[in-house]
């Protein structure tokens, strides 16, 4: 009798083993189909333009550019705790894969671009008057940035032209290309999308909808300016563990000030909440992910999810998407890279006194002049910085035509509290001056 016992235990053990054997063969045949079944999405867009081309036009058929592909290894795709054969995707927590865990371990071997060789692609929403305050974003995201960037412009149809025509007008030939596109929202619902918070801002809750063949995305606000190269804050995406979608920076660094804490009526990311005039985003797992929220037990697409948060807290939002960006990442938090307040500088930031140490020590990375403080004399440090760059000619000696007259400017300011700090201004204004002269000696 108890050889019959061991009999049956060993051959309970073996089917086990059988069994586990199988569902690793399923997953790794999932992996090898997954390419042919998946295919490469193209999605047709209005009209691409090259950087200085002179106006030549020509169809996009949704090409990303060139593409190399890395395989993705086991830790990269769920955090510190690898899928394997022997660590299956059951015996994993929860969280560590998001809902689906089985089809994420069969994907555990996918293949991702690299971001070494890729375009740099950044995308802006423009309508109404902010064709000069864009241009001029668009231009300091030239002078700095070292390797080819791809310019998204959603923007009004009246504006397409002037876009075109400066943009054209640019040198630097060769080292940007652009793509104009109509403002576009989904039939149901689209007037109220438009209106919401300021026309046309939340144009950028679609773009992972809309650039389908982009795989990563940098989206700015029109009053950014960027004091070093996008490069280095597209980075941030190597960062990224399995978990993470998007990067952005706190609404405050002192919560005594904060908006957020003190008045919204939603919930809202961490202490302060976030500010999405800088959103660096993997639009690619944007798109995977099931989203937790607060209106169903299930889990849902970003498609899926936008509509209804609207409806739910239109009545209670301020900031329009910015609210509802703040919502989902509430419910989400596992999802989001914060980056430092130097990467999404504010007047908020100095006008109560210096509140972002990051920015003291290194100086400010990328600009954001919101409340229209480029167009006012209310922050004139912010003002000096805008014009400096707008007026700056790419044929014109960086140290002397805009570097030096900018610290003079700066000076003047030092009756305001965000004069008094203003070497944290060209502090890595400077740096990144330095660099652009290091590497042309070196001829790159």
């Amino acid at each position: 009798m108890r050889r019959l016992v061991r009999v049956a235990l060993l051959c309970l053990g073996c089917g086990l083993c059988s069994l586990l054997y199988a569902f690793s063969q399923l997953a790794l045949s999932l992996e090898q189909e997954a390419p042919r079944r998946r295919g490469d999405p193209t999605f047709p867009v209005r009209r691409q333009l090259n950087g200085g081309g002179g106006g030549n036009w020509r169809a996009a058929a949704g090409s990303a550019g060139r593409r190399d592909r890395r395989l993705l290894l086991p830790s990269e795709r769920c955090k510190n705790v690898s899928v394997s054969y022997w660590n299956s995707y059951w015996m994993l927590p929860s969280d560590v894969c998001g809902m689906n865990c089985f089809w994420e371990a069969a994907r555990r071997y996918d293949f991702v671009n690299t971001l070494s060789s890729e375009k740099m692609h950044l995308a802006v929403v423009a309508c109404g008057e902010r064709l000069e305050e864009t241009i001029t974003m668009l231009k300091s995201a030239i002078i700095f940035s070292i390797k080819h960037l791809q310019f998204h412009i959603f923007a009004e149809d009246p504006l397409h032209k002037d876009f075109q025509a400066m943009l054209d007008g640019l040198a630097y030939q060769g080292k940007f290309n652009y793509t104009l596109y109509p403002i576009s929202f989904p039939t149901e619902n689209a007037a109220e999308w438009k209106k919401l918070f300021k026309p046309c801002a939340s144009q950028r809750l679609f773009l992972p909808l809309i650039l389908k063949d982009v795989d990563s995305l940098l989206y700015v606000d029109t009053d950014i300016l960027f004091l070093r190269p996008v490069d280095d804050i597209w980075s941030f995406l190597k960062k990224f563990n399995s978990s993470q979608i998007a990067a952005m920076a706190p609404e405050h660094e002192e919560p005594r000030i904060g908006w957020y804490n003190r008045f919204a009526r939603h919930p809202y990311y961490g202490k302060t909440g976030i500010n999405s005039g800088v959103m660096l985003m993997n639009i690619t797992r944007i798109r995977r992910k099931y989203f937790k929220n607060d209106m169903t037990t299930a889990r849902l697409h970003w498609e899926e999810i936008l509509m209804p948060l609207l409806k739910k807290y239109k009545l209670n939002i301020t900031w329009g998407d910015q609210d509802l960006l703040n919502i989902m990442f509430f419910h989400n938090p596992e999802s989001l890279f914060v980056f430092p307040c130097q990467w999404n500088y504010r007047p908020d930031h100095c006008i109560y006194g210096s509140n972002c140490q990051q920015a003291e020590k290194e100086g400010i990375f990328i600009l954001h002049g919101n409340r229209g403080v480029y167009h006012d004399d209310k922050q004139p440090a912010f003002r000096a910085v805008y014009e400096a760059i707008k007026y700056y000619s790419f044929d014109d000696d960086l140290v002397h035509s805009l570097l030096l007259p900018l610290e003079l400017e700066l000076q003047k300011t030092q009756h305001t509290y965000c004069g008094r700090i203003y070497k944290v201004f060209i502090k890595q204004l400077t740096k990144s001056i330095r660099d652009i002269y290091d590497r042309r000696s070196k001829g790159r």
